[in-house]
């Protein structure tokens, strides 16, 4: 992991949790994301996408012009640092570690991928995504998006920016922590696609055997996402419940699962053991993975640190991407839990 600061500067905080302004420069991350364009054809001269690009095929009609958009989001964002007196104390791209203690705001440019990436390595500095290429990428953790950056840092920094805060999801393997700080889900499967998922799972008193294609497993952040897609419940952001959503259970004799959907309450654990000799664990996406077999145990609970996103508001809905700016404070009952749901 690399260390960005190791000085943690005693100063007032904020109402945003950022550290009130002083003499000294501010100190942010920077993670950036590294574009399709760039990755296949400007460092592995891949020549199939070239030829593709060249004869104008469909399938990388936006390839490029994403590729340009985000990096004149970049441009614009390193400019507004500059001009902020803003001083970068770790750059880094999608999949890097970094020690943020101490620092003031963790940055991301890019779009959901790149911020579900840098939160891994986030605990209590707020972070704030901007959304490089809004037409290409999903940006619903983002709070702001190209033409807005030096407006969104400079009031990241001054604490006046809306936040959300969200719950996350700790994972463990045989007693084992894995997984500390998930922001989006779990997805727990069979290797191979087309195999089936087998598994014990227990919730309080409900313990039964499953046949399916997996499961999605993870706190509100992530029910707008693959849990919605997979039958699950869109459940406010502000909800420390986990959700439960089985993929297409195997019941070929017309019978139910208890554990088909489950909201689980914070404190209770979801406990699977897995009937698999080769499982694995999806962690926020394809790229966090662990390797589960025949007889693991694992464990998925409400995390203890959860993460401050600014510039989202708590009631930011499904399908919208930017919020308009608010009006008044949000009400009692937009802030409250779905307990009662």
């Amino acid at each position: 992991m690399k260390r960005a600061s190791s000085a943690r500067r005693k100063t007032p905080a904020s109402s945003n949790g950022l550290a009130a302004k002083s003499a000294q420069k501010p100190k942010v991350v920077l993670i950036v994301k590294r574009s399709a364009y760039r990755v296949q054809v400007e460092e592995r001269k891949n020549g199939r996408i070239q030829r593709l690009l060249d004869a104008h095929d469909p399938t990388v009609a936006h390839l490029r012009a994403a590729h340009e958009e985000h990096e004149a989001t970049v441009h614009e964002v390193k400019a507004a640092l500059g001009a902020l007196g803003v001083e970068v104390a770790f750059e880094g791209s999608v999949g890097d570690a970094f020690d943020a203690r101490g620092l003031d705001l963790v940055i991301t440019v890019g779009g959901d991928g790149t911020l579900l990436s840098a939160s891994h390595s986030v605990a209590d500095v707020p972070i704030l995504g901007i959304n490089s290429a809004p037409e290409y990428s999903v940006g619903f953790f983002c709070g702001a998006r190209r033409g807005e950056a030096a407006l969104a840092i400079g009031r990241a920094l001054g604490g006046e920016l809306r936040r959300a805060v969200l719950t996350r999801m700790q994972v463990c393997v045989n007693g084992r922590v894995v997984a500390a700080r998930v922001l989006n889900d779990a997805l727990f499967c069979h290797v191979s696609p087309a195999a089936t998922s087998r598994y014990l799972v227990r919730l309080g008193d409900i313990e039964e055997e499953q046949k399916s294609s997996g499961f999605w497993i993870g706190p509100a952040a992530g029910s707008t996402a693959a849990q919605r897609s997979a039958g699950g419940r869109v459940i406010p952001l502000t909800s420390k419940r986990l959700q439960l959503v089985v993929r297409e259970p195997y019941t070929p004799h017309g019978e139910r699962y208890r554990l088909r959907h489950a909201l689980i309450p914070p404190g209770t654990p979801l406990v699977v053991r897995s009937k698999m000799t080769d499982a694995k664990l999806f962690i926020d996406g394809p790229n966090r993975t662990i390797d589960v077999g025949v007889g693991d145990l694992l464990e998925f609970t409400q995390a203890s640190e959860a993460l401050t996103v600014l510039g989202i508001a708590p009631t930011r809905r499904w399908g919208v991407d930017h919020d308009e700016p608010p009006s008044h404070a949000p009400s009692r009952a937009a802030q409250r839990d779905d307990h009662a749901r």
